[in-house]
């Protein structure tokens, strides 16, 4: 077991059919995780409604520290809970599970803001593991800035328009026209506020550190789900994607190259 299951984390998991439920809570309770099943979509709302009223004003946090989640579900579908837990919290993280295996929907499940994807049937240890990733990366979140960074590495940031603001445990990093504040988990390109998925920060975040660095897809999965038992290489490149969309008007979409074949680096800047 290891420090996720042991401090008993709250996994939420919506699914109507009562036996996959059953199955998958019994199998985390196993774990050692402390699940809440709902049965539907307005159930999940009724629960995820309670946990930010109860966070208060400006915490946005769900009460939750994952959300296991199906598609199909009465009442409201799982896009919407989707929808409604990113509208009050980018950081909870969101397992989708769903019988649904095309391409396209899992790449719009992801840029609606789900975190990982599992195609139904699914198996339970893949299952487990994977909420073990997820919570790992959420309390590596939490803890801090997510590691420090060495002497060399701020000096390979200086030569490439990068700079770390560090102090009372706020870090601020800077690349162009770029700025992201890991304490607020806030990003700005060109000074125009963007709003970021917890995975799409992180991953940011991943390469302003090193910005000379080439990352394949495989370190970038590893780095930011903290996790290198499942390599989705779709799955970073339909991040990467989104960060790309959601950059457009401010100039800086171009910050992010890829390196064909093997992944992707931050581009060189004119000045730097």
């Amino acid at each position: 077991m290891d420090d996720c299951g042991a401090a008993k984390s709250r996994i939420l998991v919506v699914e109507d059919d009562a036996s996959i439920s059953d199955v998958v809570c019994s199998a985390l309770s196993k774990e050692g995780y402390a699940c809440t099943p709902a049965f539907s979509g307005t159930e999940a709302r009724m629960l995820l409604d309670g946990g930010f009223a109860s966070a208060g004003s400006g915490a946005n946090r769900a009460s939750f520290d994952l959300v296991i989640c199906d598609l199909m579900l009465p009442g409201m579908s799982g896009e919407d809970v989707i929808a409604l837990i990113r509208e009050q919290d980018a950081a909870t993280p969101i397992l989708v599970t769903s019988a649904k295996s095309g391409v396209v929907d899992r790449v719009e499940l992801l840029r609606a803001g789900a975190d990982d994807y599992l195609v139904k049937p699914f198996d339970l240890d893949e299952l487990i593991a994977r909420v073990e990733a997820l919570l790992r990366r959420s309390q590596h979140v939490g803890a801090g800035t997510g590691g420090a960074m060495s002497p060399a590495c701020l000096n390979e940031g200086s030569s490439r328009g990068q700079s770390l603001e560090s102090g009372n445990a706020r870090t601020i990093l800077r690349f162009g026209a770029w700025e992201a504040d890991e304490e607020s988990r806030s990003f700005t390109a060109a000074g125009n506020p963007v709003k970021l998925t917890r995975t799409e920060f992180d991953i940011l975040c991943t390469l302003m550190r090193r910005p000379t660095k080439v990352f394949t897809k495989r370190e970038l999965y590893g780095l930011v789900w903290h996790d290198d038992t499942f390599v989705e290489e779709k799955t970073v490149n339909t991040h990467v994607s989104n960060i790309r969309s959601k950059l457009k008007g401010t100039g800086t979409e171009g910050y992010i190259e890829t390196v064909w074949g093997i992944g992707f680096k931050l581009a060189e800047l004119d000045g730097a």
